[in-house]
């Protein structure tokens, strides 16, 4: 199922799919864990592994997808039918989904600013590794990634955050591109051409 492809052309023309616009097959248990080998090979300063992964698989996305549900709703009693309905399918859209948990903490030597960069890049080469097999990928995180009533539901420990949820699947329409920011408005230039 991988995709032969140059890195610098895969870079050029690399698209998220939206989770909504996956469906299966998703990668099998060692699809995912080849995934999860490539996307730990980030800086990491100190070597602390400053994260981890949970990943939801199966009918276990229903049920924590309910769960998710009855969290929104206690939030917004009045939430709109379609609110409820994505509230119901948060995990349901992709036949995977991982989460990229945060541990960054205090450290004498490595600063925590590091650690949480270092997570976003694990969150990046998951998605880039995804691709790598085959699969559409989209990361997201969403009210629950930023709310502590949902962790235990979600398996994160006291301390963690959630740096990003993985959506892995299978693409159901090719994907499209968006505009992309100017150099001209995003580069500064310091010193001269040598």
């Amino acid at each position: 199922m991988k995709t032969e492809i140059k890195l610098v052309d895969y870079l050029a023309s690399r698209r998220s799919i939206p989770a909504f616009q996956m469906g299966p097959p998703g990668p099998s248990k060692a699809e995912v864990e080849e995934m999860l080998k490539l996307a730990s090979r980030v800086p990491d300063h100190g070597k602390l592994a400053p994260w981890r992964f949970i990943v939801y698989r199966g009918e276990e996305r229903a049920r924590i997808s309910g769960e998710l549900k009855k969290l929104a709703l206690a939030a917004k009693p009045d939430l709109s039918a379609e609110m409820i309905k994505v509230e119901e399918t948060r995990l349901t859209r992709a036949p995977v989904v991982v989460a990229v948990v945060s541990r960054a903490a205090p450290h004498f030597k490595i600063p925590e600013w590091e650690q949480l960069m270092s997570a976003g890049a694990v969150c990046l080469n998951l998605l880039m590794a995804a691709n790598a097999f085959g699969y559409a990928s989209n990361w997201l995180t969403e009210w629950f990634a930023y709310d502590d009533r949902a962790y235990p539901l979600l398996g994160v420990e006291p301390g963690e955050r959630v740096a990003g949820f993985i959506h892995i699947g299978t693409a159901m329409v090719p994907p499209t591109e968006r505009p992309r920011p100017e150099l001209a408005d995003i580069v500064t230039w310091v010193g001269e051409e040598t």
